[in-house]
């Protein structure tokens, strides 16, 4: 072949490839440094080639240079690696590096360049993908299993049962729910309770945490995709679809990127989904209830949710209050909590010590109810004896999370109840006692407790209403005071 065929021909061959080639010779010069290695490696050919290549990338090691090695003769073939360029892009390129002989003798070091940072990419989004359809699939098979009623939530408080009363109401019909609660309320529970007291109670539940997913997946785990959308994509319904008959948990519905939801509102205002790679909507009926541990307001304040879709879901609204204003109910947890695991642990303990209970009523309860139950088993777990001690308190012992509860309420009680008490107090007075006050506080506290609990001898919330105190406050306090 002619010569200057020949190289016309490698120059046209250069120039064209989908591959990056870098050539140097035995005495580390660049000689042939394609256009190709240039949009890669985002260097300027001019400014590489005729120069020692080790003095050009300097931050390569020389024990990692694989041109180096391949100038001691050593081959290495499809070689991953992922680097920033000079352009400060990340790159990720599949490597072959040659050694170059003629008659045995090393001239120089081949190697050729392929970029596969899209590919790479899209390869490790289908892993995570494969892996959040594998969590998924853990989580539908536990929604099958845990099925949760109205009358697994315990509370005496006010505020849940009506919580509970307006969630009975919101399974008579298909209404999207919306439920704000700090973590450790009971949000996905009562969202199960809604699921199962309501028609579509034979057809799948399934939950989600949207803080849990990958922000590039969102949108084909909850709307699916078609075989063809994009390489490795197959045919695979979403949750929207998994879910059609039945009701779809949206946890944490303020992580969902601010650009997918206005798809998540065309499928809840056309009630159709369509495949990432589709090109046909797919009817769906399905019931979304959404839930937050932050509060709404400060959500579209903050724009982490368009106002339009929080109207879409906001139909019924429910809140969740946190476990530091339900004191009635700490005692009732307790005690469901400690025959759960009595059972599980096969163990009989008997309730709560006396100090534990007063530990129980002035903690805070950061983490509600989860907490409450975490703080039960790992006690149970431990204790060796016939009542929970404070020796096993796994809780955050900082006064910070505490709140002197029984010095607010003798303030309160002592105002509601002192003026318009005629109670004969008969106190014998030591005026050297350095608690005198504390002391006769509680002896006129003590006397108050029993003449209510006198008045109304078979009704203690009235005893408690006419005291100005919680029902649970006056079983706290007939404890203390050994008032049967």
């Amino acid at each position: 072949m002619n010569q200057d065929i020949y190289i016309k021909l490698l120059e046209e061959l250069l120039a064209n490839i989908n591959e990056g080639i870098h050539f140097v010779d035995q005495k580390n010069i660049t000689q042939i440094y394609n256009h190709n290695m240039e949009k890669i490696e985002g260097m300027d050919a001019k400014v590489i080639i005729g120069k020692n290549f080790r003095s050009i990338f300097k931050d390569i090691p020389e024990e990692e240079s694989t041109l180096l090695k391949a100038l001691k003769g050593i081959s290495i073939k499809d070689n991953i690696q992922r680097y920033q360029n000079k352009n400060g892009k990340e790159i990720i390129a599949l490597n072959t590096t040659l050694p170059i002989k003629v008659n045995g003798k090393i001239l120089g070091a081949l190697e050729i360049s392929k970029d596969i940072t899209k590919i790479k990419k899209l390869s490790d989004e289908l892993i995570k993908l494969q892996t959040v359809n594998n969590e998924i699939g853990e989580n539908l098979s536990y929604c099958k299993k845990s099925k949760y009623s109205f009358d697994d939530i315990i509370g005496e408080c006010p505020k849940i049962k009506r919580t509970i009363d307006l969630a009975k109401r919101a399974t008579e019909s298909d209404a999207t729910v919306f439920i704000y609660g700090e973590t450790g309320t009971g949000k996905e529970l009562l969202s199960q309770a809604i699921h199962y007291g309501s028609p579509r109670k034979d057809k799948p539940f399934i939950a989600i945490n949207c803080a849990t997913l990958p922000e590039t997946l969102f949108e084909s785990i909850l709307f699916g995709t078609e075989k063809g959308g994009f390489t490795g994509a197959t045919n695979k319904m979403g949750l929207f679809e998994q879910a059609n008959g039945g009701t779809l948990l949206l946890d944490e519905i303020n992580s969902i990127p601010i650009e997918l939801q206005t798809k998540l509102l065309r499928v809840l205002q056309e009630k159709t989904v369509r495949r990432i790679g589709g090109v046909k909507d797919i009817p769906v009926d399905v019931r979304v209830i959404s839930t937050t541990n932050e509060n709404p307001k400060d959500i579209i304040k903050n724009g982490k949710m368009r106002l339009d879709l929080y109207y879409r879901l906001n139909l019924i609204y429910l809140e969740l209050s946190p476990l530091r204003e339900r004191e009635e109910d700490i005692l009732l947890l307790s005690q469901k909590f400690l025959n759960y695991y009595n059972r599980r642990l096969n163990k009989n303990i008997k309730g709560l010590g006396k100090e534990v209970e007063e530990v129980f009523m002035q903690y805070l309860w950061p983490g509600n109810i989860r907490e409450l139950e975490n703080v039960i088993q790992s006690n149970m777990i431990l204790t060796n004896e016939d009542f929970l001690t404070k020796e096993f308190l796994n809780i955050n012992w900082d006064e910070n999370f505490f709140k002197k509860k029984e010095k607010k309420e003798e303030k309160e009680f002592f105002i509601k109840v002192a003026p318009d008490s005629d109670i004969d107090i008969d106190i014998n007075i030591d005026e050297s006692d350095p608690n005198l006050l504390n002391n006769l506080m509680a002896k006129m506290e003590e006397k108050y407790i029993r003449e209510a609990v006198d008045s109304y001898p078979y009704n203690l919330s009235k005893a408690a209403a006419y005291l100005g105190i919680s029902r649970q406050a006056l079983q706290y306090k007939m404890k203390k005071y050994n008032i049967k």
